[in-house]
């Protein structure tokens, strides 16, 4: 009796087989499994916020993972909120999105800028790829809402900024656009006036990075905003843009 010999294609097609199911059980556990984990530490970080802001500790800076801020982003939804943690080291991005330690806080002239994950992790930066152009970015402090808008994408008019800030826009600021696809190492991105080596800002922005394209770190996709109104908070009541769709 001939002894049957396993063909090179049908050990090549067990390997593929094999490699196929180990992706599907990764993709599953980014998009699934994290979120799970992430939503727990999320909602951690919300409690601990809510107290802080009834009982506030006496700090300048919020300590590594703690979170002092909420986003909004109303484009995405009414359910759409996240609390911002201090910090963009893998463990304080399990907990939500978290502030670039070396930029400005909100409000603050300079650049607020804010790392998320795209897929799994909680994936608050997962829809960034569908804002526009003037679409809005609220984030409440202990004692503010400050209001962003995106600056303009693909050349369009950004009427929700003031003609003085427009003008920036063609001066000090032309090199910031509302989305741009960049490298991991683009540090330049999160600087106070992005693309440049000045330190002097006359604008506050917010600067959201996150990975791209998805399921991939090769590269960052930026979106950039400019600060367009900020107002103190008033017990019981919620700024109007919430409201924006």
């Amino acid at each position: 009796m001939k002894k049957s010999r396993t063909s090179v294609t049908h050990v090549v097609g067990e390997l593929l087989l094999t490699v196929g199911v180990l992706f599907l059980l990764f993709a599953f556990y980014e998009s699934y499994w994290t979120n799970i984990e992430s939503g727990k530490l999320q909602d951690q970080a919300s409690e601990k916020l809510d107290e802080e802001w009834v009982n506030p500790r006496r700090q300048l800076h919020p300590e590594l993972g703690q979170a002092f801020a909420r986003m909004y982003i109303p484009t995405f939804g009414s359910d759409y909120q996240f609390a911002i943690v201090e910090g963009t080291s893998d463990e304080d991005l399990l907990a939500g999105p978290g502030r670039y330690t070396n930029s400005q806080m909100p409000g603050e002239l300079g650049n607020f800028a804010v790392a998320g994950h795209r897929v799994g992790k909680g994936a608050p930066f997962n829809d960034l790829g569908n804002l526009k152009t003037c679409d809005a970015i609220v984030v409440e402090t202990q004692s503010e809402w400050i209001t962003y808008r995106v600056l303009p994408i693909d050349g369009e008019p950004a009427d929700c900024l003031t003609p003085e800030q427009q003008g920036k826009l063609r001066g000090e600021y032309a090199n910031v656009l509302g989305r741009s696809i960049t490298l991991p190492g683009d540090v330049g991105t999160i600087a106070p006036v992005p693309g440049t080596d000045s330190a002097e800002a006359s604008e506050g922005l917010i600067t959201l990075t996150t990975c791209n394209p998805q399921f991939s770190n090769a590269e960052r996709m930026i979106i950039h905003a400019m600060e367009t109104d900020h107002q103190p908070k008033v017990a019981g009541e919620r700024p109007a843009v919430l409201e924006e769709s």
